[in-house]
């Protein structure tokens, strides 16, 4: 009896074994080596480096507060935009907490723009909490402040935020978009100097 359980474990172990060295180490290894070498830069978060430091990644929101530049969605992920705690709020359409957080943000964005409703992607949080991307609609919404506050003329803004949409996936994958990060990039680089 104890030679048949002797025999009946040893390929199990081996197979235990030889698929933890499988799947735990050499694929693993042999997909990081894949991603290095054919999308370093995916790979490595899409970071952005400026001066040899990084200031942000274009796939992962972050909160921009000054005026001078156009505003993300708003983010549920920690303390806001913590990559280590992506998630939704989980705050249902009941929830008094969703609605005072929405109001409040909706005031604050009509005491710069009274009179337009707020596109619902600039007071709602994305089920990431890391989303970078806006909708056309929310950075047209934000031109007039910061092309006052830059000392740039509207139509200046407006044609940056033209040129910054970016189209459906072949055509037809997904919505057209503004990726945030890059559009405030592209407007300090727009001849106005960026807050120090």
């Amino acid at each position: 009896m104890n030679k048949d359980l002797v025999t009946s474990l040893r390929p199990a172990l081996v197979m235990t074994l030889l698929f933890a060295a499988l799947l735990g180490l050499a694929y693993p290894l042999a997909i990081t080596g894949v991603g290095q070498a054919l999308f370093p830069s995916q790979a490595n978060g899409s970071l952005v480096e400026k001066n040899g430091r990084v200031v942000g990644s274009t796939i992962a929101g972050q909160a921009f507060a000054s005026d001078r530049y156009f505003h993300s969605r708003p983010s549920a992920a920690g303390d806001g935009y913590n990559g280590l705690a992506s998630s939704g709020s989980n705050l249902g359409p009941t929830s008094q907490a969703l609605a005072d957080r929405v109001k409040a943000d909706v005031a604050k964005y009509q005491e710069t723009t009274p009179g337009r409703p707020v596109p619902p992607d600039l007071v709602t949080t994305s089920a990431s909490g890391l989303d970078p991307h806006l909708s056309p609609e929310a950075a047209f919404y934000q031109v007039d402040r910061v092309a006052r506050v830059r000392g740039l003329a509207p139509a200046a803004g407006r044609k940056l935020v033209e040129e910054s949409v970016e189209a459906p996936l072949l055509g037809f994958l997904g919505e057209p978009r503004v990726n945030v990060f890059d559009l405030n990039r592209r407007l300090d680089s727009f001849g106005a100097k960026p807050a120090a």
